[in-house]
């Protein structure tokens, strides 16, 4: 598959991996977690978490891109959650540099809060995507309140922006989550940025 992510990825702490059946238990007590779910519709009982990781896996299949498994080696952590790259099967409300969209999404167990897991996977990802896919724009978006994952976009250098903010296709009219904030990066700013801080030392 000439469009693919080259697996598994590596960071300093982390292990980014395909998912095997040993993950399902752990990303179902993640999906059952009212703190980690709190800006999802609702939490996800095992056959629905069981049938999201399905999901997960027959994408990253088909696709050569995904939201992967992270492992942290360092401290026997095996499945702390998911980090990755994903083309949402919805029609996307807004316009991109790629179609159908290329995001870049997470959701990790709670004990990894805090501690710049997301962020180093995220960028590893961006990093993947930018490099050896030639990918020219990432995605993200989230509820306006969830700020948590919008200070991790903005940490990895993503731009809001407000101008694509946008109601969610898959929730209905007047649902309380429907609407969205955008984020963007642009693979020629991104690597310009990351250019800059290199030469200056940051």
């Amino acid at each position: 598959m000439p469009f693919a992510l080259p697996l598994p990825l590596r960071t300093e702490r982390l292990v980014l991996r395909p998912w095997t059946d040993d993950d399902l238990a752990p990303y179902a007590a993640l999906n059952a977690d009212p703190r980690v779910m709190e800006h999802f519709p609702s939490t996800m009982t095992r056959p629905e978490s069981d049938a999201s990781a399905g999901r997960i896996r027959a994408a990253l299949d088909a696709n050569g891109i995904g939201f992967l498994a992270v492992d942290v080696p360092a401290e026997d952590v095996r499945f702390a959650g998911f980090v990755g790259l994903h083309r949402p099967a919805w029609a996307s409300p807004f316009r991109s540099l790629t179609s159908p969209p290329v995001e870049i999404g997470w959701r990790l167990s709670r004990a990894t809060w805090g501690r710049g897991i997301a962020r180093e996977a995220a960028l590893a990802c961006l990093e993947a995507a930018f490099g050896e896919l030639a990918v020219s724009e990432v995605v993200a978006f989230t509820v306006p309140r969830n700020v948590r994952s919008r200070r991790v976009m903005e940490a990895i250098g993503m731009i809001h922006d407000e101008a694509g903010d946008f109601d969610h296709p898959s929730l209905a009219e007047g649902h309380p989550l429907r609407r969205h904030v955008l984020y963007r990066a642009d693979r020629t700013a991104w690597l310009s940025r990351v250019e800059a801080n290199v030469r200056s030392g940051a």
